[in-house]
C-alpha cells in the first residue's frame, strides 16, 4: 500500500504531521507531504490516524498500481 497526499484538498491543518511525524512533514506553503522513503509505511498504526485526524480527508492508502 502507498500513502498519498492529495494537495488539491489538503488545507495545511498539519495533523498529519502531528500525528505520524515518521512518516509526514509539511512542505514550504504548509500542505501536507510523505516524507522522502516513507510511501511504503502505510502499515504503521500511527499512519491510520493520521488519515482519520484529517479533517478534509486528503490522506489516502492505495494499492501500487502496477499491482
Amino acid at each position: 500500500m502507498q500513502i498519498e497526499v492529495d494537495t488539491d484538498r489538503c488545507v495545511g491543518a498539519g495533523m498529519c504531521a502531528l500525528t505520524a511525524p515518521g512518516v509526514f512533514t509539511q512542505t514550504d506553503e504548509g500542505y501536507g507531504a510523505v516524507l522522502p522513503g516513507r510511501a511504503d509505511a502505510a502499515g504503521d498504526p500511527l499512519v491510520h490516524d493520521a488519515v482519520r485526524a484529517c479533517p478534509v480527508r486528503a490522506i489516502a492508502l492505495d494499492a501500487p498500481a502496477d499491482r
